[in-house]
């Protein structure tokens, strides 16, 4: 594919946006002292869990969105994109961006932002800034940050739900990377050529 090799951003460009990403939730959370919810689930439950509510949100986001991607709707092109991203790429690549895009965004989205406005404003105003934060990270178009919000305001909730960063970190990452996975193996699920 030399069309999509020339125009994708290089593998460092896209490792190092992540990886900036990272570093700025680690310094928000220094900065803001922000306790992070201290769950009683066991390393093994929390990524065990992690890993069906990533697969599982996975499956729903697609039935949910699986009509609007005919024709030539907005969706259908980002789906278009995101195809030629996800091919752009070799699979080590993939899986480390997935794994830092579930590291870096949600210790800044669900730990420091989401925890920080819970501290200060309560647990629903906080989900919903979050999650409308994360939202505008992932805009491609308007129907992409609704999707994104609609992300955002399950992994908040989650969160809320299980008291564990480290679940919700690993059900980002599973998220990311089934959905790479499946772009790149049935394209034409998604309306790709």
């Amino acid at each position: 594919m030399p069309d999509t090799a020339s125009k994708r951003m290089s593998t460092l460009s896209v490792l190092g946006f992540q990886s900036l990403i990272a570093i700025v939730a680690v310094i928000a959370f220094y900065l803001t002292g922000v306790e992070v919810y201290t769950s009683e689930l066991s390393v093994a439950h929390a990524i065990l869990l992690g890993v069906l509510g990533g697969v599982l949100t996975y499956i729903s986001m697609f039935i949910l969105t699986s009509g609007w991607q005919s024709g030539s709707s907005p969706l259908r092109e980002q789906m278009r994109f995101l195809h030629k991203f996800a091919c752009s790429y070799s699979w080590p690549v993939l899986v480390i961006l997935s794994i830092m895009a579930g590291f870096g965004e949600e210790l800044l989205f669900r730990g420091v932002i989401q925890g920080w406005l819970t501290e200060r404003f309560g647990a629903v105003f906080a989900l919903a800034v979050a999650a409308i934060g994360f939202g505008l990270v992932h805009f491609l178009s308007f129907l992409y940050f609704v999707i994104a919000t609609l992300l955002g305001v399950v992994l908040g909730l989650a969160y809320v739900w299980s008291e564990s960063l480290l679940l919700i970190m690993v059900w980002h990452g599973v998220y990311d990377l089934v959905a790479l996975y499946c772009l790149r193996r049935y394209p034409s699920h998604f309306g790709v050529g």
